[in-house]
């Protein structure tokens, strides 16, 4: 198995249409089913849409909700 690495951001799963601020190494996103969108942890829901939308993630970026991080407990 290969170590993930760590990469704060926020991230998305396209096909849940859900996204997720991750800024600690707590929960690394597994991929291919989360895509980082952008290392701003920050960053609004309307920008996350709109850079869905301008990365074609997802047909409909205005479903985009925010998600939130499993636990792992």
């Amino acid at each position: 198995m290969t170590q993930k690495s760590f990469q704060p951001g926020c991230y998305l799963n396209p096909k849940e249409k859900r996204v997720v601020r991750v800024s600690s190494p707590y929960w690394i996103p597994p991929q291919p089913e989360w895509v980082l969108l952008t290392d701003q942890v920050n960053a609004t829901i309307k920008s996350l849409r709109e850079i869905a939308a301008q990365r074609k993630l997802v047909p409909s970026p205005g479903e985009i909700t925010w998600g939130q991080l499993p636990d792992l407990g």
